[in-house]
């Protein structure tokens, strides 16, 4: 059986190896199998110093204090307390939102469900490249706002809001302001000691992590209160209770931990590897490639075929792992509400492709994977002014 190409590390990356030795080691009898909030022996010491360890290497990574990492199961759940947490918390100031038309299901949900409890929701749309202004947030703005959400790199376009200038802002009108990070974190530089940032949202499984662990940032200051959404126990500060995995946060520390030490040598490899798969086709016509040239991250390719349907080209591309979309809109076969959000036709929505490169991506891959794109999108050509020459 022929190994698929993966190219669909925006969706979730496999967990590196050496970050695999990590999770073993915490699970069996022999290993740091305690609990961390067992305070009485030295079996859930052991656990309890994995667990700090883990959340410095998170911390390292972003820029933040440790005591600002609060452990979560991913990035949805990250999302769900910044977002309601600090709805909720801060409603008596005002209950205006503001966030963008192409965020994350997990932000995009958030919004909606405080939409039906009352809050005013401000959609701004964004650019042609998948970005939203400083000058938008400002014109949006009003006296009653308490909160700012928008994501570091868009999930389906790899393009980069400018959130230094957005966080600047809303410093400086007093405004929380929340970040999805998912898709961010070991592919760009983040450091909210820079940055003017309150609230991001992290995740393992985007950074060759296990899934089921993430981690909140959450900015210590008197101006950033949160409301928990999960109670029992008051674990990590009374703002997520919950016995914590162990095994999980401490393999997501070591991967975010490699990606502080690696990050910077494998974008510049994605890079090369882009620029070669973008090359290999580039004699296909009627190509079009989403999203900014410059404000992006390298990993992530949105490519629109004109003349073909996006699952087709889909199914013909066999042995090649690649999506239509972010995996967690991919039961629905509507167009990308993202491609539709930036502009783009049903029809054009409809027949593009993510691609997204990681870790492991190779160039005899990227080859392969461009050859078969070729003749799968020149096939479904052919059948389709054959079956129209017909009509």
């Amino acid at each position: 059986m022929t190994q698929t190409i993966y190219l669909d590390y925006a969706a979730t990356t496999p967990v590196d190896p050496r970050v695999a030795e990590t999770l073993q080691q915490y699970l069996t009898p022999d290993g740091i199998f305690g609990n961390p909030a067992s305070r009485s022996h030295a079996v859930g010491w052991q656990a309890e110093a994995a667990v700090e360890q883990a959340r410095a290497r998170v911390a390292g990574l972003v820029g933040a204090d440790s005591r600002e990492i609060v452990w979560t199961s991913g990035a949805t759940e990250s999302d769900n307390l910044a977002i309601k947490g600090a709805a909720m918390a801060n409603q008596a100031h005002g209950r205006h939102v503001i966030t963008s038309l192409i965020e994350h299901k997990a932000v995009v949900d958030c919004f909606l469900w405080l939409q039906e409890r009352g809050f005013e929701v401000t959609w701004l749309e964004p650019d042609e490249a998948g970005c939203i202004s400083r000058a938008q947030v400002e014109a949006a703005l009003r006296e009653d706002t308490i909160l700012v959400s928008l994501m570091a790199v868009n999930n389906e376009l790899g393009s980069i809001n400018p959130l230094q200038a957005i966080g600047a802002l809303l410093r400086e009108r007093g405004v929380l302001f929340h970040v999805d990070a998912a898709q961010a974190a070991g592919k760009m530089a983040l450091d909210v000691s820079a940055m003017p940032v309150d609230l991001m949202a992290l995740s393992a499984h985007k950074a060759y992590g296990p899934k089921g662990v993430g981690a909140l940032y959450v900015r210590r200051s008197p101006d950033v209160t949160i409301e928990a959404q999960i109670h029992g126990g008051g674990h990590e500060r009374g703002l997520r209770s919950g016995t914590l995995a162990t095994h999980q946060v401490a393999a997501m520390g070591h991967a975010f931990n490699l990606a502080l030490e690696e990050g910077d040598a494998e974008a510049g490899r994605f890079e090369s590897l882009r620029s070669r798969f973008l090359d290999a086709f580039g004699g296909l016509s009627g190509v079009h490639v989403h999203g900014p040239e410059r404000a992006r991250i390298p990993g992530i390719i949105n490519i629109g075929f004109e003349g073909v349907d996006g699952e087709s080209l889909l199914l013909a591309l066999r042995g090649v792992a690649v999506s239509s979309g972010s995996a967690c809109a991919s039961a629905t076969t509507e167009p990308s509400y993202v491609l539709r959000g930036i502009g783009l036709s049903p029809e054009m929505a409809q027949g593009s492709l993510r691609f997204s490169l990681g870790r492991f991506s190779t160039e005899e891959e990227i080859d392969t994977a461009a050859e078969r794109l070729t003749e799968a999108v020149a096939r479904l050509r052919e059948r389709g002014a054959a079956r129209r020459a017909t009509v």
